[in-house]
């Protein structure tokens, strides 16, 4: 491609990227805090001593898109729980939160509002527009810690220190998974940009597992109602009366809109598999659907959400967010802005009594210090050591992920423990 470099969004969004330039107005991000004191005092806020430390959560809400509302609200619920356990270090932790409305000049927006706060991290996050928001980030330093793992810049941006290894890991561990259960495969993504990422991931996957390439069907990313495409898919993945094949709906938030048209169009044709990832199905979405997605197979990044390695946070949940029903326990955003929290929150206890800023943060994180985080991820640490091969992506440390299926209407493990695709990632072409 020429020109001014676009944006790579690797999950099944509902938005075109942003372009490396802000092409479209938008109102300014609104932003929200958990305060701890009156207000910040302008250049206090990395000190050492008795004032709050403070980061920033975003993510989009309220929108006809991709809505994360539940990660700020995570991230409030939190600071309120370790604030009532005596802090970090005995400094309370103040959490800003804003909305980036899944609009590229509100991103930036949020960007700046961090960079005019002296936030020493923007921690747990969601944003499609990271070209627009790690500008003014990197001109300040300002450590993005936890990131969703949605766009690249995540995983080049040397201020980046993603917790997961986003979606790219997520569609070459179900190709993975896939190449060794299933027949044909058959990808129904959106006609995006954004989409044209997934099928070069997931045959990555499916390569590893010496199955044959997935057959690309694209869809309409704002559509009402997908009954063609899921005959279509289906008449590809049964043509073969031997082999079980497998349908691949990868479309985000219209996951679930494809899933009730495929429903009623499978009633013709012999059984097939059904498989997606996390983001595009979750608990919550399986809870609400019935039998639709029983047997389907999806891959994840952490445990299970009734593991029971969730219990702190559920905890917390309960005991600080009790009603809140933007926070739901097996969201994947949630879990991400959990770990994100735990990272920051052990990255300030190595600090001592010393300062706390977003410099001593980023050294920190730099230097090798090895995060534990109960099980949920590998041992996470961002040195250079530490990050894998994977040319496209020189900022991923953690390229573990779980295989899982839906059992009587429950996530469970397909397989015990984690699966690392880093060899998987190695051998993709960037594109």
């Amino acid at each position: 491609m020429t020109g001014r470099r676009r944006t790579r969004t690797f999950l099944p969004a509902l938005h075109r990227p942003a372009k490396a330039r802000v092409l479209t107005a938008g109102a300014l991000a609104a932003c929200a805090s958990i305060a701890v004191g009156c207000g910040v005092v302008p250049g206090t806020t990395g000190g050492s001593g008795d004032d709050p430390i403070t980061v920033m959560t975003w993510a989009p809400e309220k929108t006809k898109a991709t809505n994360k509302p539940g990660m700020p609200a995570m991230a409030l619920a939190y600071a309120r729980w370790v604030n009532s356990h005596g802090g970090i270090n005995g400094r309370k932790l103040k959490v800003l939160t804003c909305n980036d409305h899944n609009d590229s000049v509100a991103a930036a927006n949020c960007a700046r509002r961090a960079v005019d706060e002296n936030v020493v991290a923007v921690v747990g996050s969601y944003s499609q527009h990271a070209r627009s928001f790690f500008s003014p980030l990197e001109g300040a330093g300002i450590p993005y810690l936890g990131g969703y793992g949605v766009t690249e810049d995540e995983f080049t941006s040397p201020l980046s220190y993603p917790v997961n290894g986003g979606q790219p890991s997520l569609l070459a561990g179900l190709g993975q998974q896939l190449g060794k259960i299933c027949g044909p495969v058959t990808l129904v993504r959106p006609d995006t940009i954004a989409g044209d990422e997934l099928p070069v991931l997931l045959d990555s996957g499916l390569k590893s597992a010496s199955h044959s390439a997935s057959v690309d069907q694209r869809a309409a990313e704002d559509a009402t109602e997908y009954s063609g495409h899921a005959d279509q898919a289906l008449r590809r993945v049964t043509a073969d009366p031997v082999e079980e094949g497998c349908v691949v709906p990868a479309l985000g938030d219209r996951t679930d809109t494809f899933m009730d048209s495929f429903r009623r169009a499978r009633e013709d044709y012999p059984d097939v598999r059904t498989a997606s990832v996390m983001g595009s199905v979750d608990q919550s979405v399986i809870d609400a659907t019935g039998s639709t997605y029983e047997g389907s197979y999806v891959t994840g990044w952490y445990p299970a959400s009734s593991d029971k390695r969730w219990k702190p946070m559920r905890k917390v949940i309960s005991e600080e967010a009790f009603g809140d029903n933007r926070i739901d326990a097996a969201d994947p955003g949630v879990q991400t802005t959990w770990v994100a929290y735990t990272a920051l929150k052990k990255a300030i206890e190595s600090l001592g009594d010393g300062e706390v800023s977003s410099r001593t943060l980023r050294r920190t994180l730099d230097d090798g210090l090895k995060i534990n985080t109960s099980g949920l991820t590998p041992t996470l640490s961002w040195s250079f050591q530490d990050l894998t091969a994977a040319s496209g992506f020189p900022r991923l440390v953690n390229s573990d992920v779980t295989f899982q299926v839906v059992r009587g209407g429950q996530l469970v493990a397909a397989r015990k423990g984690f699966v690392n695709v880093s060899k998987v990632l190695e051998s993709t072409e960037a594109s």
